[in-house]
């Protein structure tokens, strides 16, 4: 039967594909081997020629409709150049494919469903390592993993630092995540691609040594990074309050002077407790350890003043402990809030220390001019920094005796370790004292003993 042939162009290819019967061929008048075979309601697009051994070989490039016309007369001329020069273009379309499979079981996405997924099913929290991966690394999943780089690190990290404003206005404004988040899911990003390379499936880890940068301290961090963490001295003590009264007089004194030369509207500071914020705010940090932050944002509605207590998120570690936290209230400083309160208008609602330009909350540096006129008129050294006023405190506690966990709790340290690793040395030497106290239950030998006395025996439950 004689071959059927015509130029297989998009009108001649729709019309075979309506009426072109399952099995029967029609090949194209200008590209030798380059036909189409009819199968149910669709047809094969294909190449037909000899390999290199002579062994007829076929090659099928699609099915019409998915590849145009054009896109099968193409494809078809690279697959006829390619044996003129004495390829196989199947092997090399069996070997790309061979190559894309091997490609996709080098993404992520492969990898954690697979091998990953046994062997951290194997561990505690194996289950949640692999949905932190997925969950914080969508973009990647379909990369290959050797092809990751510094640059979709550091891309990675920007856009997770910086809360974009959702389409829809109704739903609420994603946060920013904090440094230590990022880190757990980089962390268990890198073991994942260390399990691949240790195993071969990827010739080296593309990340290694690629480490994510760390944000910029504010200038809170700044404050604590730089302080020497030590306490104060008694005579230092007296001259913070002697600092405190002396700031104090200052500005009334400068107020009754404004009030004698032209200003008698100003409000007489004589009459009351505290000239400004300043005085109750610093000893609201001297008695209670209260990073800067959390005063500044210190509201009326935390403070309870009948049962002289504070209760509030801490800022500093809102981002993974949100719950409000208890601080109880020394007397000294219940009563100064008390006073305060009092100053002004017993307000129910509120910042406790509104600024005092636009009653807004203060930034971050707006205690620090005061800070060093308090330091200056008391004669505190020179280098003290404010931020010793909690370190004062955690110190002092420490060394009456208070224990490392109450004392890290009032701290709001977000763990116990911290509290141990800068304060647990200022403990008094229990130790000492235990092993004394084991040495008196002793019984004394009749040479350790008093001539007139024998030796007294601890009876022991």
């Amino acid at each position: 039967m004689a071959k059927r042939t015509e130029k297989l162009t998009k009108r001649a290819l729709d019309r075979l594909a309506q009426e072109m019967p399952e099995g029967e061929e029609v090949w194209d008048t200008e590209l030798p081997g380059y036909h189409v075979r009819g199968r149910k309601g669709w047809l094969a697009l294909r190449v037909s020629y000899y390999n290199t051994a002579r062994k007829r070989r076929v090659l099928t490039l699609g099915r019409y409709g998915t590849r145009t016309a054009a896109q099968a007369r193409e494809e078809a001329r690279k697959a006829l150049a390619i044996v003129a020069q004495g390829g196989d273009p199947r092997a090399v379309l069996e070997e790309a494919r061979a190559e894309a499979e091997r490609q996709h079981q080098q993404t992520l996405r492969a990898y954690l469903e697979g091998p990953y997924t046994a062997f951290q099913n194997r561990r505690k929290d194996g289950k949640g390592t692999l949905r932190r991966i997925a969950r914080d690394f969508p973009d990647w999943l379909d990369k290959p993993m050797g092809s990751l780089a510094r640059a979709d690190v550091e891309r990675w990290q920007a856009a997770q630092e910086t809360a974009k404003k959702p389409k829809d206005k109704k739903e609420p404004p994603p946060k920013p995540r904090a440094f230590a988040t990022l880190k757990r899911s980089y962390d268990a990003l890198q073991a994942l691609l260390a399990h691949a390379a240790e195993r071969k499936v990827i010739p080296e880890h593309p990340l290694k040594g690629v480490k994510l940068q760390k944000p910029a301290l504010s200038e809170e961090e700044l404050a604590e990074q730089g302080t020497e963490r030590r306490y104060l001295e008694p005579e230092e003590v007296k001259a913070l309050f002697a600092g405190l009264e002396a700031y104090q007089e200052t500005k009334r004194a400068q107020r009754r002077n404004s009030r004698t030369h032209g200003k008698p509207y100003l409000p007489d500071l004589d009459s009351i407790a505290y000239v400004d914020h300043v005085k109750p705010w610093i000893l609201a940090m001297f008695y209670t350890g209260f990073r800067p932050g959390d005063l500044f944002g210190l509201r009326w509605e935390h403070v309870n003043l009948s049962f002289g207590t504070i209760r509030k998120v801490v800022e500093k570690t809102a981002h993974h402990q949100p719950d409000p936290m208890t601080f109880p209230l020394c007397r000294p400083l219940a009563e100064i809030l008390h006073r305060w309160h009092q100053q002004q208008g017993e307000p129910k609602t509120g910042l406790v220390f509104p600024s005092p330009v636009n009653g807004k909350r203060m930034a971050q540096t707006a205690m620090q001019r005061p800070w060093a006129t308090i330091r200056e008129l008391g004669g505190l050294p020179e280098g003290l920094q404010l931020y010793t006023l909690r370190h004062n405190f955690a110190s002092q506690l420490v060394m009456a005796g208070a224990d490392i966990l109450t004392v890290s709790k009032l701290m709001a340290h977000s763990s116990i370790e911290t509290t141990i690793q800068f304060y647990a040395h200022l403990a008094p030497d229990h130790k000492r004292s235990a092993v004394d106290l084991f040495a008196q239950s002793v019984p004394k030998t009749p040479a350790e003993a008093p001539e007139d006395s024998t030796p007294e025996v601890i009876a022991h439950g």
